[in-house]
């Protein structure tokens, strides 16, 4: 097995030595596999898709917008 070190802000490292059972490199190794996982997801998609990036950009304006005009309903 490879060793790989990480750099992390002072602040985070106190709060994970507040948390002595937690087994970080488990922790470290679950979120890259996840990351690995979706990023695979979206290459696959991608290689499938026939949407130019403008198409991507319009729809994903598209979503935001409705999702914001629904929070702000919601939210009166």
């Amino acid at each position: 097995m490879t060793t790989l070190t990480l750099a992390v802000p002072d602040e985070m490292k106190k709060k994970m030595d507040s948390f002595p059972e937690m087994n970080w490199s488990e922790v470290a190794r679950q979120a890259f596999r996840q990351k690995m996982e979706d990023m695979d997801f979206l290459r696959k998609f991608k290689e499938k898709s026939k949407l130019t990036e403008a198409d991507a950009l319009r729809l994903g304006k598209a979503v935001s917008k409705e999702v914001s005009n629904k929070l702000r309903k919601m939210t009166r």
